[in-house]
């Protein structure tokens, strides 16, 4: 009949005077006694759920909340319900908003000051963790999920969007900003700080549709805003559909991400600013035939201090950027990528193209301190990668960008990745998958283990903790640090500069017993003595080591 449900009320006893969970790599640490939390685990896969014995929190979704208030403690919302924001609503310092798989959010339209949007300050969590059956939809007040030719799928701008931000390190001088897409008055919308493992919480499964809200002339909200957001927290299977202005911007950060959708924003589909140091993978860009700017606008640092540190190095993989066609009259095809700004990084097993104008744009504006300069460094790397159906008669816009990607020892080729089919129409046609007899299975870039490469790498028991020194040492850009561990337990191996602030993290998690060799890449540092340190149990080791660019 439909009436199981196991799960607690949010407002019993099942959520209070927890045990302590162990810190180790089985148990996940949630705030719940019992099987079950918010979440119904059982839906969709089980007997239970399709011979109907439990709730359907689905299909039973009925009732409407109006959210008005800020939230500044733990605030449950569940697939029982649609939760409409009225305005701007904050996920206050110290408030943690849990979402339940299945939940749809709504905004209410409006713009400028009344523009709806949710945005989780520094200090506050989101845990939204949808899944592939059930996922969290972010949409705009007058859709109706249930019918899918209700709002046209193109409509952009009928709410605002998501915003996360973090305390994550930028490289703008001030060293923290107030993020784009909200007043400057706000005091709650300032992002950056100093570390760079800050954790904001999990976004999995979730689809943000027909953002955009104008809060100002030329100032409009991304579809995902990521602001100083550390390597803590966890985004992967986002979807931003017909938003406004841009897909995803990030601004400074080292958040990682995975599986990211942009398809048919009115800007850029991926945007980076501030010097942003994170790990992307499985990345899909499509552009509407008459509306779009860039596949990826990256900009390394504000274009007044391109100096500024740290220096831009994101790292991407299994990109697929689609532009407005071949046959597409809009206007901004310009550029696939423009690169700016001091900007550098990493794009490899990627397939770019249908795109009515130049593949990429590397800017000298700002020598010594620009795109170029990072290109003649090799700090700016496209490797291994397939060009296609491009506007222009090069790939490159300027000379050097063209006999970059036209060097072979850089494995970029122009060729037909053999997609299944490129459309965009409401038809069902769109299927980016390339053919597995074709180019896009072979010449692949070796993949990074971790982004540091490491390992055991004997079988020998060690008798004491010991932190190696570097080697070589000075090194330029990677050097080799060896660590011995004496018995099980939970190390921690951190990078800080000569002020003491930490760079990166290499190691923080359970080891068994035993000897470990790691190889680091420094190539977003500049020059200086830095100092890694060991903590594991009681002991503490630290050496110096120099960075010479």
């Amino acid at each position: 009949n439909g009436l199981l449900d196991p799960r607690p009320s949010t407002s019993g006893p099942a959520w209070t005077n927890l045990s302590a969970i162990p810190n180790d790599n089985f148990f996940e640490h949630v705030d719940y006694k019992g099987a079950f939390g918010s979440t119904d685990w059982t839906y969709g896969w089980t007997a239970l759920s399709f011979y109907g014995v439990t709730v359907d929190t689905v299909t039973s979704q009925q009732d409407i909340v109006d959210v008005t208030s800020d939230i500044t403690s733990d605030v449950y919302w569940t697939a029982d319900h649609t939760y409409v924001l009225n305005g701007r609503i904050f996920v206050n310092d110290g408030g943690v908003l849990h979402i339940e798989a299945g939940t749809v959010i709504k905004g209410k339209p409006g713009t400028g000051v009344n523009a709806s949007a949710l945005i989780v300050a520094r200090g506050g969590k989101i845990y939204a963790e949808g899944t592939a059956d059930r996922p969290i939809i972010f949409t705009a007040e007058a859709d109706d999920i249930k019918n899918p030719v209700d709002l046209a799928y193109d409509l952009r701008g009928q709410w605002g969007g998501v915003i996360i931000l973090g305390k994550a390190r930028i490289n703008r001088p001030e060293g923290e900003f107030n993020i784009e897409g909200i007043p400057t008055t706000e005091p709650r919308g300032m992002y950056g700080g100093t570390d760079d493992d800050d954790d904001s919480g999990v976004l999995r499964y979730v689809s943000i549709r027909h953002g955009g809200a104008e809060i100002g002339e030329g100032n409009e909200i991304n579809g995902l805003t990521l602001g100083g957001v550390g390597r803590g927290t966890t985004i992967e299977y986002i979807e931003v559909i017909s938003n406004l202005d841009d897909g995803y911007e990030w601004f400074g950060g080292t958040v990682n991400c995975k599986h990211l959708i942009a398809a048919f924003c009115g800007d850029d589909c991926f945007d980076f600013d501030e010097g942003y140091r994170g790990k992307l993978q499985y990345l899909f860009a499509i552009q509407h035939t008459d509306i779009g700017n860039r596949c990826g606008e990256h900009d390394g640092a504000p274009e007044t201090a391109v100096t500024t540190l740290p220096k831009a190095y994101p790292v991407i993989y299994n990109a697929t950027y689609l532009g407005s066609g071949m046959s597409s009259t809009n206007a901004d095809q310009d550029e696939l990528f423009k690169l700016r700004e001091n900007f550098g990084g990493e794009y490899k097993n990627s397939i770019f193209g249908d795109y009515n104008g130049y593949g990429v744009s590397i800017e000298n504006k700002y020598s010594p301190d620009d795109a170029k300069d990072r290109l003649d460094a090799g700090e700016l790397v496209f490797q291994n990668n397939i060009w296609f159906n491009l506007g222009k008669d090069s790939l490159g816009k300027e000379s050097w960008s063209e006999d970059y990607l036209r060097d072979a020892a850089n494995g970029n080729v122009e060729t037909d990745p053999m997609l299944a089919g490129i459309d965009r129409g409401q038809n069902g046609l769109l299927d980016p998958r390339p053919s597995t007899s074709g180019p896009a299975w072979t010449n692949l870039a070796e993949y990074p283990v971790t982004g540091i490469k490491y390992g055991a790498f004997t079988n020998t028991i060690p008798t004491e903790y010991i932190l190696k020194q570097n080697y070589p040492n000075p090194f330029n850009p990677t050097t080799t640090i060896e660590y011995d561990v004496v018995k099980t337990g939970h190390v921690v191996l951190s990078v800080y500069n000569s002020l003491g602030q930490k760079v990166e993290t290499l190691v923080n998690g359970q080891k068994p017993a035993g000897e470990y060799r790691l190889i680091w890449n420094a190539s977003n540092l500049s020059s200086g003595i830095y100092f890694y340190q060991m903590k594991a149990g009681s002991t503490v080791l630290t050496r110096k080591m120099i960075l010479l660019r």
